[in-house]
């Protein structure tokens, strides 16, 4: 699109990413702009999987989390053979999901990224409902075959956008800027910004 930039058109499948099962289908358009900033996406999916669905497996989670006698902790999530402790399952969950904020923001049409590894995690106790984690991760960029560490605080409750603040930095790019306060949930991120941190 002469002076906005390059918009495409997507149609894909999703799937579990626990279980490899089929979770539905989606068409997107993406629009990448000339000017450096996040590109704006328009999606609608079918869901093979319904709502309540949904929110009984979020509980479950939710439940594994709130349920723990001390607060989490871990690192290198998976280990060095790709595996992950049972009790560790819904913290990496969390960062799947939190992650893919900080990916779609850092994405261009020439670079992509993927959840590498969570280095550490620490939960933080709270007064409210809310779980409270603060993580390293460790994001593969392509095509350079570069690692991005990434610090990322990861705020949830079942039924509210899960709410993701971080900031990356990488030896050849020295700082990148921090982001605000990042909303996502299953229907797309959201540009709301907060303080950074």
């Amino acid at each position: 699109i002469p002076e906005s930039g390059h918009k495409y058109y997507l149609q894909f499948s999703t799937e579990d990413y626990r279980t490899g099962e089929d979770a539905g289908n989606c068409l997107a358009t993406v629009l990448y702009p000339k000017k450096k900033s996040p590109p704006a996406v328009s999606i609608k999916c079918s869901h093979t999987k319904d709502q309540e669905e949904i929110q009984e497996e979020d509980n479950r989670i939710y439940q594994r989390i709130r349920h723990q006698s001390k607060p989490i902790t871990g690192n290198n999530i998976p280990d060095s053979y790709g595996n992950i402790e049972p009790a560790l399952e819904p913290v990496w969950a969390l960062a799947v999901a939190g992650s893919s904020s900080i990916m779609w923001e850092k994405s261009t049409e020439t670079l992509g990224y993927f959840l590498a590894q969570v280095k550490s995690v620490r939960q933080w106790i709270r007064e409210d409902d809310f779980t409270e984690f603060d993580y390293t991760v460790l994001l593969h960029e392509m095509p350079t075959q570069e690692i991005i560490s990434c610090h990322m605080r990861l705020t949830w409750l079942p039924g509210h956008p899960l709410k993701v603040k971080h900031f990356c930095a990488s030896e050849s790019h020295g700082l990148d800027e921090a982001s605000g306060a990042e909303s996502g949930s299953a229907a797309g991120p959201s540009a709301e910004k907060g303080a950074n941190f």
